[in-house]
């Protein structure tokens, strides 16, 4: 049997039906923008001590988006200080657009302390948004109850 020839004609109903579910469609599927925010994860080193005013330095890396990333981290404590330790902490840093945002100048108040060992942790935030929770051992003897400045350096 013949098919008509008029059935194989495409009529711009039908055009605009096609992109009308193109456009539902890729409204729908999320886009994921170069410039989102991802996670990264931290892993630093930090050695402190300090009477009245502390100091300490370490460093660690950043594994971000599939890289690791090391960087270096230096800090200055005005307060009540007092004693040494060690800390090996681990954690998150969120806010992080691009890994340049990563490097700066964080701060921070809190308190801790350790007697022979003990966890530790600290939050930061820097003036790019990105903020830091990490958190784990420490060993030494130290008090403290202060104002932190912490600057992190990609190497």
């Amino acid at each position: 049997m013949p098919r008509n020839p008029e059935s194989r004609r495409v009529l711009p109903r039908d055009i605009a039906a096609y992109l009308a579910a193109i456009a539902v469609f890729a409204s729908t599927v999320p886009a994921t923008s170069s410039l989102a925010q991802a996670p990264g994860y931290v892993r630093v080193k930090l050695v402190k001590a300090g009477l009245m005013v502390g100091a300490g330095g370490g460093s660690g890396v950043l594994s971000y988006r599939g890289r690791n990333y090391p960087f270096r981290v230096s800090g200055l404590s005005l307060g009540v200080t007092a004693g040494a330790s060690v800390s090996r902490l681990e954690g998150w840093a969120s806010g992080i657009r691009q890994v340049s945002d990563f490097a700066g100048n964080y701060s921070s108040v809190g308190g801790g302390g350790a007697f022979v060992g003990g966890v530790g942790g600290v939050h930061l935030a820097n003036q790019k948004g990105v903020k830091i929770d990490l958190q784990g051992p420490k060993a030494g003897m130290e008090f403290a109850a202060n104002l932190s400045e912490v600057r992190i350096s990609l190497k």
